[in-house]
C-alpha cells in the first residue's frame, strides 16, 4: 500500500530530558523519523522539553514546542495547527521512549486523540496496554501458546504475598508501565519480599506488579522485528547478552548477532517473535522482543515485548547499517516494506534482512563514582549512563575496541597494569555483578582460577568465557618476546584480536610509539571495511566504516577510498556520561553540518550506537570507532585532512590535542597552546592578572602536605579539585585542614601525576558563566545566564536563567567585558565559556573553557540561532564574525532545569556541591519573574547546597 494521502501532518512526541534508562537513543530515533516524515512531503510537529538534542533543532522539524511532555501542552499545540487552519492529522508516538507511550495513552484515555481527530500511528493503544500490563502481556502470551515464567499480577500487598507462597522463591517482581526496569528486583528469600513488593507497587504508576519465577542465570536473547501493514516481517538483528538473565539488559554487555544460539533455536526464536507481534496489534512499526532460554533444556521463555524503538533499536541500527526508525516512520505512514529501498545500498528492498560479516559489542558505562554510596550490584533496576560499541571481524576485536572507547583509564580489556590479583575479592565480584565483572572475568583468569570456579561464579556461557581465557593465553605468549624479537605472526594476532599498541608495549615492556614503529615496518597495517547491511553482496551508498587488521586475500583490503576533497576530522564526544552528554553530540552534529557548507569533506570519528552523529547520514565519512589515540591516529594518516576539530566533542576530544599538537596535526580553530592554557593555572591566573581581571585566591599542588601548608595562605573554605577534568569530577569543597588532606589523597590516588588546584571559595556568591563566539579579532556574547542556586553547587546541576534576572547592569557589563578580554587575549577561535563568582557587586572569573559547552545548545535553542554553525565557520576560517548578522529572539527568560536520577540509587546523600550529578536537562519558558515555577525554584535556591 502506497503512502496514505491523509495524512498531511504528524506529531511526534520526545522522551523529555535524559533520565537512566531513557537516553540519546530517543533523539537519535526522534531526528531520523522526522527526517523521513519530511522526506514524503509532511508536515512535521514535535514536542520535546529536551533542549540539549538534534531532536529539537530547528533543522528536524517544521514547528518545534519546547514545552514539558504533558495532556494540557499537546492539546494548546492541536488547537493552535487547528487555528492556523493545519490540523494535526496523526500521532505517532513509539520514537519517545516510555514517556512518549505514557502520554499518548493519557491523551487516548482523556479523549483527546477522538476530539482532534487525531490517528495514532506506529503503534495502536491496545498493543501498548498488553505489552506494559504484565497481567495481559502474560495472559496473551498464555493465548498464544507462548511460553512465559510462571506469576501472577498482583494489585495490593497481600495479593502478592499470596502469589509468593503459591510459586515459591526465587522469584522476580516486575512493576508494570515503568521504563529501565524501575522498581523491579529478584528475591531470593521471604525475608527480603516484603521490602521489594512494596517497592515495586510503588514504582508502577498502576500499582501492580508482576511477581513470577526466576529465570536467573538463564541466557538472554532479543530479536529487533519491523512489520508493514500487509503483514511482511523482518528481522533486523538478534542480539546476544553476554551476561546471563539477573542484568537488565542495558547493564548487560550484549552482542550481534547471537553468537552461541543454534539456528534450530533461533528459528524457533523468529517465529515465536513473529506470532507474539502479530498477536498483540496489527500496526505497522517495530518490535523490540526479549527471550530467554534455559541452558539445561533450550527451553525458550518470552520475557517482553516492546512496541516502539528502543535502546536495542538504536544499537541494532548502528549494528547493521538498517536505519530502523527512519524504515518504521515509513510505515507508519502507510508504506509497506517491499515498497521502500534501503537507505545504505540504495538499491536493495527495505524488505531484505540485513546480514552481517563482523561483530558488533556493546558495553554499558556507568557512573557510580558520582553516587557515593551507591549500590553497585547490577540488577533489573537499569543503572547505566551510556554505552560504547565496538566493531571488529571477531568477538575480541570488538570486545577489545569497546573496552578501549569507555574512557574509564583502561586500554582495553587487561593487559594495563590495572588488574586486580585478590583472589577473594574476584571471586566475589564474578559471583556479584557490577560494573567491572568483566574486567575481573580476565583477572581471574590471569590468576590462574579455573574455568570451572569462573562459569559456575557468573553462569556466563561457556564460549563467551573461553574468548578472554584465550587472550590471556595469547598476551603468554607475547611475553615471552621483546620487541626485537617477537615474530611478525603473534603481532599481527593481537592486532587482530583488538590488541591496542599500548596493551602490547605494556606485555613487552616497551614504549607505545616504538610497537607502532614496529608493526608499520613489518607491514601490519589497519584497514577499513563498510558497514553496509549486506555483508557486501551489493555495494552500499554510504560510508560507514570500521577498522580491522587483514591479510588474508579473501576480503578485499581497504574499502575506505580517499577522496582528493579537502577534509575535516570532527572527534565526536564517546559514550554519554554525568558531565558529557547529549549537547556535545549536539554540537558535533551543527560542526558537521557546518563544514560541509564550506565545501569540506567531513569525517566523523565516534563510539556510541545511541547518538545522531553516528547516523551516516550526517557526515560524508563515518568512522565508528573508539575515539581512543591509536584509532583517531591511523584514521588521520589515512584520510590526510586539513585538520581536526577538537571543541565539539567535550573533554573526550580535547584530550587529544596535545597527541595531535605533538604528532603536527593541525588542531583547526583554538590552539592547544590556548586550551592548554585554559586549563593549567599557573599560566591561567598571571593572563587575568595582567588584564586586570578579578579571581579567587588559588594555587597549585601535588601532595598533602604541600595542599596543606597552602591552605594557611588562602584561607578556608576552598573548593580542591583536579586539573583536566570535565563534570566537576572529584571537586569537593573543604572547611578544615583533615577535610583538606583526605581529599587530596583520594585524587591522587584515583588520578596519579595530577596537579591540584586550590581556590578560596567565595561563600555566598551569585554564580554567572557566559558563552561567546570570537573570530581571534572580534568577541561576540551569545549568552549570559545567572544560576539560581549559589555559588557552590556544579553549572551543570543549577537551575539557570537566560538572561540574568538579578544582576546589576554594571555586573552583567564586567561579565560580558571579562570574557571578551579572556577571549581575545587567549586567541580564541570558535567557542569559549566562561563561569564567573559575584560578590559585593564585583565579578570574579572562575574558570574559563574554550570549547562549546552545556550551556550552548541551550542558548542556541532559547534565542533561535545556530551558533555551533557559526562557530565552526570561525574554526574553518572561512568567515569572520562581520559576516554575520545576529537576531535572537529575546522574549521573557529561558530556564534551564537539571533532572537527576536518585532513583534509581535510593541510599545516595541527594545533596548537590560542586561535582555535577545531573543526568540531563529541561528547558522551561517564562514571561515574568512572578512566574510561580520560578518562585518555587527560587525559594528554594539554598537547599541542596552541601560540599
Amino acid at each position: 500500500m502506497p503512502k496514505n494521502t491523509n495524512i498531511n501532518s504528524v506529531l511526534i512526541i520526545g522522551s523529555g530530558p535524559i533520565i537512566i534508562g531513557q537516553a540519546c537513543e530517543f533523539d537519535y530515533a526522534g531526528s531520523q523519523a522526522a527526517r523521513s516524515l519530511r522526506e514524503e512531503g509532511i508536515e512535521v510537529v514535535l514536542i520535546n522539553s529536551n533542549p540539549a538534542t538534534i531532536m529539537t533543532d530547528p533543522i528536524s522539524a517544521d514547528h518545534v514546542y519546547l514545552l514539558p511532555l504533558e495532556k494540557k501542552y499537546i492539546v494548546e499545540i492541536l488547537e493552535k495547527h487547528k487555528a492556523m487552519g493545519k490540523p494535526i492529522d496523526a500521532v505517532l508516538p513509539t520514537m519517545g521512549g516510555q514517556t512518549a507511550l505514557n502520554l499518548a495513552i493519557d491523551c487516548d484515555k482523556a479523549g483527546v486523540w477522538k476530539k482532534y481527530d487525531v490517528e495514532i500511528i506506529g503503534v495502536d493503544i491496545k498493543a501498548i496496554e498488553t505489552t506494559e500490563d504484565r497481567e495481559k502481556f502474560r495472559l496473551k502470551m498464555l493465548e498464544l501458546n507462548v511460553n512465559v515464567c510462571k506469576g501472577r499480577t498482583a494489585r495490593s500487598f497481600l495479593e502478592g504475598k499470596e502469589i509468593a507462597q503459591e510459586i515459591g522463591f526465587p522469584l522476580v517482581i516486575r512493576p508494570s508501565y515503568t521504563l529501565g526496569g524501575t522498581g523491579g528486583g529478584f528475591v531470593n528469600s521471604e525475608a527480603e519480599f516484603d521490602k521489594a513488593l512494596n517497592n515495586g507497587l510503588h514504582a508502577s504508576p498502576v500499582h501492580e506488579v508482576l511477581v513470577e519465577q526466576s529465570a536467573m542465570g538463564w541466557k538472554e536473547y532479543e530479536l529487533e522485528l519491523l512489520r508493514d501493514s500487509k503483514g511482511n516481517f523482518i528481522i533486523i538483528c538478534s542480539i546476544e547478552n553476554f551476561d546471563p538473565m539477573g542484568v537488565h539488559t542495558g547493564d548487560s554487555i550484549t552482542v550481534a548477532p547471537a553468537m552461541t544460539l543454534p539456528d534450530t533455536l533461533y528459528q524457533q526464536m523468529r517465529d515465536l517473535a513473529i506470532k507474539m507481534m502479530d498477536g498483540i496489534g496489527k500496526f505497522a512499526g517495530g518490535c523490540n522482543v526479549q527471550f530467554s532460554v534455559n541452558p539445561a533444556d533450550d527451553q525458550i521463555i518470552a520475557i517482553e515485548i516492546n512496541p516502539r524503538v528502543s535502546r536495542s533499536s538504536a544499537l541494532a541500527s548502528k549494528a547493521t547499517g538498517y536505519p530502523i526508525a527512519k524504515i518504521a516512520a515509513k510505515m507508519a505512514i502507510g508504506y509497506n516494506l517491499d515498497e521502500l529501498i534501503n537507505p545504505i545500498t540504495g538499491s536493495t528492498s527495505a524488505f531484505f534482512e540485513p546480514s552481517i560479516d563482523y561483530v558488533i559489542v556493546k558495553v554499558p558505562r556507568w557512573n557510580f563514582d558520582k553516587f557515593v554510596g551507591a549500590d553497585r550490584s547490577l540488577g533489573l533496576q537499569m543503572k547505566s549512563v551510556g554505552e560504547a560499541m565496538g566493531i571488529g571481524r571477531n568477538f575480541q576485536e570488538a570486545l577489545q575496541k569497546a573496552c578501549q572507547s569507555l574512557e574509564i583509564r583502561r586500554n582495553g580489556l587487561g593487559a594495563d597494569g590495572r588488574e586486580l590479583r585478590d583472589q577473594e575479592a574476584i571471586k566475589h565480584s564474578l559471583a556479584h555483578p557490577s560494573w567491572d565483572r568483566l574486567f575481573h572475568i580476565y583477572d581471574a583468569f590471569k590468576i590462574g582460577l579455573s574455568f570451572k570456579t569462573i562459569q559456575n561464579l557468573t553462569k556466563i556461557d561457556s564460549w563467551f568465557l573461553r574468548q578472554i581465557e584465550e587472550l590471556i593465553e595469547l598476551e603468554h605468549e607475547i611475553e615471552k618476546f621483546d620487541l626485537n624479537d617477537l615474530p611478525k605472526e603473534l603481532l599481527l594476532t593481537a592486532k587482530q584480536k583488538g590488541y591496542a599498541d599500548r596493551q602490547i608495549a605494556h606485555l613487552i615492556g616497551t614504549k607505545e610509539s616504538k610497537v607502532y614503529d614496529r608493526r608499520k615496518e613489518l607491514g601490519i597495517k589497519r584497514v577499513y571495511k563498510c558497514v553496509d547491511t549486506c555483508a557486501a553482496e551489493f555495494e552500499a551508498k554510504t560510508p560507514y566504516y570500521y577498522s580491522t587488521f587483514n591479510t588474508s586475500q579473501e576480503y578485499p583490503d581497504n574499502e575506505s577510498v580517499v577522496s582528493d576533497r579537502k577534509k575535516v576530522v570532527v572527534l565526536g564526544s564517546g559514550p554519554n556520561r554525568i558531565g558529557q552528554g547529549i549537547e556535545f553530540d549536539y554540537s558535533c552534529v551543527h560542526g558537521v553540518l557546518a563544514a560541509k557548507e564550506e565545501g569540506y569533506e567531513t569525517i566523523m570519528i565516534n563510539c556510541n550506537p545511541e547518538t545522531v552523529s553516528t547516523d551516516p547520514d550526517i557526515a560524508d565519512k563515518l568512522y565508528f570507532e573508539p575515539v581512543f589515540w591509536e584509532h583517531v591516529f591511523d584514521i588521520i594518516e589515512h584520510e590526510k585532512p586539513e585538520g581536526v576539530i577538537v571543541q565539539l566533542g567535550g573533554q573526550t576530544a580535547l584530550k587529544m590535542a596535545e597527541k595531535l599538537e605533538k604528532y603536527g596535526i593541525k588542531i583547526i580553530g583554538t590552539s592547544y597552546q590556548s586550551l592548554d592554557w585554559a586549563e593549567d593555572r599557573g599560566r591561567f591566573s598571571p593572563l587575568l592578572e595582567e588584564l586586570g581581571i578579578p579571581f579567587p585566591k588559588f594555587g597549585t599542588v601535588r601532595t598533602s602536605d604541600a595542599a596543606v601548608e597552602l591552605s594557611r595562605t588562602l584561607g578556608f573554605p576552598l573548593l580542591v579539585r583536579p586539573s583536566y577534568v570535565l563534570g566537576g569530577q572529584s571537586m569537593k569543597i573543604v572547611i578544615n585542614e583533615k577535610e583538606l588532606e583526605q581529599h587530596v589523597v583520594k585524587i591522587l590516588h584515583d588520578i596519579p601525576d595530577n596537579n591540584i588546584l586550590l581556590d578560596h571559595f567565595l561563600e555566598g556568591a551569585l554564580e554567572a558563566e557566559a558563552d561567546a563566539i570570537c573570530d581571534g579579532e572580534d568577541a561576540y556574547i551569545i549568552g549570559v545566564m545567572e544560576h539560581i542556586e549559589p555559588a557552590g553547587i556544579h553549572s551543570g546541576d543549577s537551575h539557570a536563567a537566560l538572561p540574568p534576572f538579578d544582576l546589576t547592569e554594571d555586573e552583567i557589563r564586567q561579565i560580558e567585558e571579562h570574557t571578551r578580554k579572556i577571549a581575545l587575549a587567549m586567541n580564541v577561535i570558535g567557542l569559549i565559556n566562561v563561569q564567573f563568582a559575584v560578590k559585593n557587586g564585583i565579578v570574579y572569573v572562575i574558570e574559563a573553557n574554550p570549547r562549546a559547552s552545556r550551556t550552548v545548545p541551550f542558548i542556541c535553542k532559547a534565542y533561535k540561532e545556530p551558533y555551533v554553525n557559526y562557530a565552526t565557520k570561525l574554526m574553518l576560517g572561512t568567515k569572520k564574525l562581520k559576516d554575520f548578522t545576529f537576531n535572537p529572539v529575546k522574549k521573557g527568560w529561558a530556564i534551564k532545569i537539571p533532572v537527576f536520577s536518585f532513583n534509581k540509587f535510593p541510599n545516595v546523600n541527594k545533596e548537590l556541591g560542586p561535582e555535577m550529578k545531573s543526568t540531563g536537562e529541561a528547558i522551561y519558558f517564562i514571561d515574568d519573574l512572578q512566574d510561580d515555577f520560578f518562585q518555587k525554584i527560587y525559594s528554594e535556591r539554598n537547599l541542596y547546597l552541601s560540599r
